[in-house]
């Protein structure tokens, strides 16, 4: 049996295509004569499509030198990407520009792997070794203001295209440098796309719709891509359009289908460690700024306090996320946050005060395959003997995985009326009657 399963895992092949390598140091080299050769001192004072021009003229004239060392096609190639490397992030532009590309991973300057439609792949994309992936590295996060070196070996931020990227580097990371980027779509998925996608059956995302409309509180929980930010941004398409939102996150990078959308983002501390703003403090300020729905990217500490007391005081309605592995751990998650905030509220009181403000929790995970589900929505029915009454509407449940090795299983719905249900019927939403019996669908 252990032997059958040894079998069965996938190997990644280390091997470097020596060609590609080849090029990639003959590209370095030419970028650091290219370089020399640029007066510095006048680069800023130049239009940028003069400069561009220019720096194209100078690439040619230096590449003649080695033409005989690459063919017609190598010889083009090779201008493309000098200049990608002067203004761009060098061998990760392709995949950056590749749409069907939403995370990669850069474990070394020989190693970098991408994720598409959830699962991981190998590329033959590779750095001349770890200076150049370092250059690459700290041009990306000095474009976004922040530095990344052995004082400072961790950065976290976003680009301008919405990307968020996450760097660590020598000494804290053995090996040499590692970068990741977390890419998002230019579209959000809608409802209708997680339908078709496989995500969530259509009475589920009704629900929903009808709950967000209604202004019933929801915390969606789910492990690290599992989609609840993607969940987050087609749930906002629910929200009236005469209502206005402050989204508040580390990165930003909610989508929202809104027209009147106030993005906050927090900001870490100057070198002369002042001027942070933390979640907190722009949950705190929030308030102040005639909010009708405060939606928070991630809650993931003392925030948690503030969040739900707008919740519970006029700001019912507001959604955030939270990293979870099922729902009682996203309460509990929740509990702990709280005691973040140094106040020693008595468990009762804390769970009583936390199923006040939230009605709903919805669980995603991301399952074998690389598929995205909604695995629970479940209603917080109140606190019973100083514990949470949680019971499940809809959810899904893993029975096998298929030939090629993706999660197979079925919806069902448990035959729970949820109480939120007076709340939606009173803000004159109709669902169908027979939108909770019990009943389960294969997929």
């Amino acid at each position: 049996m252990i032997s059958q399963l040894l079998k069965r895992r996938p190997v990644a092949e280390a091997v470097v295509n020596p060609t590609e390598l080849e090029f990639q140091r003959l590209k370095t080299a030419i970028h650091e004569e290219l370089v020399e050769t640029l007066d510095l001192s006048v680069v800023e004072q130049i239009d940028e499509e003069l400069l561009g021009a220019e720096i194209r003229r100078l690439a040619e004239d230096i590449c003649r030198g080695v033409r005989k060392q690459l063919s017609e096609a190598g010889h083009q190639r090779m201008l493309d990407e000098l200049m990608e490397e002067i203004f761009g992030l060098g061998p990760l532009e392709k995949l950056m520009a590749d749409s069907t590309v939403s995370d990669i991973l850069v474990n070394g300057p020989h190693e970098v792997f991408v994720e598409r439609r959830g699962r991981l792949e190998r590329t033959e994309v590779v750095f001349a070794d770890q200076q150049h992936l370092m250059r690459i590295i700290q041009r990306i996060v000095s474009r976004v203001g922040r530095r990344v070196d052995e004082v400072s070996p961790m950065v976290d931020a976003r680009l301008p295209d919405g990307s968020r990227i996450n760097a660590v580097v020598p000494p804290l990371a053995l090996g040499g440098p590692k970068l990741s980027i977390r890419r998002f779509g230019v579209r959000p998925l809608s409802a209708e796309d997680l339908q078709e996608n496989g995500s969530a059956r259509e009475e589920m995302l009704d629900f929903l719709a009808a709950a967000v409309q209604a202004r019933v509180s929801c915390l969606i929980s789910g492990g690290a891509g599992a989609g609840k930010t993607t969940l987050l941004d087609a749930l906002s398409a629910f929200i009236p359009e005469n209502e206005r939102l402050i989204t508040i996150e580390d990165s930003a990078e909610l989508i929202l289908c809104h027209p009147h959308v106030i993005r906050l983002e927090t900001r870490e501390p100057n070198v002369e460690g002042s001027g942070e703003a933390t979640q907190r403090d722009l949950v705190r300020n929030s308030l102040r700024m005639r909010p009708d729905r405060i939606i928070i990217g991630e809650v993931r500490g003392a925030e948690a306090l503030d969040m739900l007391q707008a919740m519970n005081t006029g700001h019912e309605g507001s959604l955030t996320t939270i990293h979870a592995n099922d729902t009682r751990d996203a309460l509990s998650r929740l509990e702990m946050m709280i005691a973040m905030t140094g106040f020693e509220l008595p468990v009762p009181v804390m769970r009583q005060y936390i199923a006040s403000g939230i009605r709903l929790v919805v669980h995603l995970a991301r399952l074998k395959g690389g598929v995205r589900r909604i695995t629970r929505i479940s209603e917080i029915a109140g606190c019973a003997d100083g514990n949470y009454r949680i019971e499940d509407i809809f959810g899904f449940r893993q029975t096998s995985v298929d030939a090629e090795g993706n999660a197979r299983g079925e919806f069902y719905t448990a035959g729970y009326r949820p109480q939120c249900m007076q709340q939606i019927e009173a803000a004159g939403i109709s669902l169908p009657a027979n939108l909770f019996e019990a009943k389960s669908v294969h997929v």
